[in-house]
């Protein structure tokens, strides 16, 4: 009797469970951020800002990297977008001891842009084969005053990498998978200014002189002084004061004598 009521029991409890979970477990996997149709898989990765790899949004990115690197991104960013970067990064088990992995983004300023929600620094144990990382931006705005940090149009980088693990383990093989995702049409939400220009860092600043541009303005230089220099002698405030004193002592002189000498007599 005691028996049939406790299997009575745990088949109530198992066909009670599904609605006892929380909603958030019942959650449809394909509201996930998805890759776009037809994307072409990126797998290289940037070591700095200035060689971020350049991806879209919806474009997955699948890479073979080390414990230790620091891996950049970028991608482009329209005003009324909310861009949302997830990334997973796999290692192999029984590691030394635990890691903590972080996701920042950063505008076309290089200011770190602050996530509204996901995991941005998760730590794992050491026995963990796997790690989730999340960044929701808040929405690109079309315009902002300059000393706020607010999101801008522009080239937005991501950066990924480990901020705390133990020595022995650098080094180790890693899997990333990274993806953003863009909600909104871009189109620019009610505002009352628009940015002039995208915020886009300027990575060709100047060119490389060779040896025979910076020969030239010496060389120009050299004619336009038509040896003047070997002739005169550098002028400094030594010899402009010795050339005042003398003048002022010439004329002092005259001046005394005009008034000390005696009138002569007829």
């Amino acid at each position: 009797m005691r028996t049939a009521l406790i299997r009575s029991l745990a088949a109530l409890v198992a066909a009670a469970g599904p609605a006892l979970l929380p909603t958030a477990a019942l959650a449809d996997p394909s509201a996930a951020p998805t890759p776009s149709p037809g994307a072409t898989t990126v797998t290289r990765a940037g070591t700095s800002f200035l060689t971020a790899t350049a991806i879209t949004a919806g474009q997955p990115v699948r890479v073979a990297a080390s414990t230790g690197d620091h891996l950049y991104w970028s991608y482009p960013a329209t005003a009324g977008q909310v861009h949302d970067i997830t990334a997973a990064v796999a290692f192999p088990r029984n590691r030394s001891g635990a890691a903590t992995w972080t996701l920042d983004v950063f505008d076309g300023l290089r200011r770190r842009q602050a996530c509204t929600a996901g995991a941005q620094t998760p730590t794992v144990d050491a026995t963990a084969a796997r790690v989730a990382l999340g960044c929701t931006l808040r929405e690109v705005r079309p315009w902002a005053e300059p000393w706020s940090a607010d999101p801008l149009p522009g080239t937005y980088f991501v950066r990924l990498s480990v901020v705390d693990v133990p020595e022995p383990d650098l080094g180790a093989p890693i899997e990333v998978e990274l993806l953003v995702s863009a909600d909104g049409d871009g189109g620019a939400p009610a505002d009352d200014g628009e940015l002039a220009a995208p915020l886009v860092p300027n990575t060709q600043a100047g060119a490389v002189l060779t040896d025979d541009a910076l020969a030239a303005p010496a060389d120009d230089a050299a004619e336009e002084s038509g040896g003047l220099d070997e002739l005169l002698p550098a002028l400094g405030s030594r010899w402009i004061w010795t050339t005042a004193g003398g003048i002022l002592a010439a004329v002092a002189g005259v001046v005394g004598f005009a008034l000390t000498r005696r009138p002569r007599r007829g």
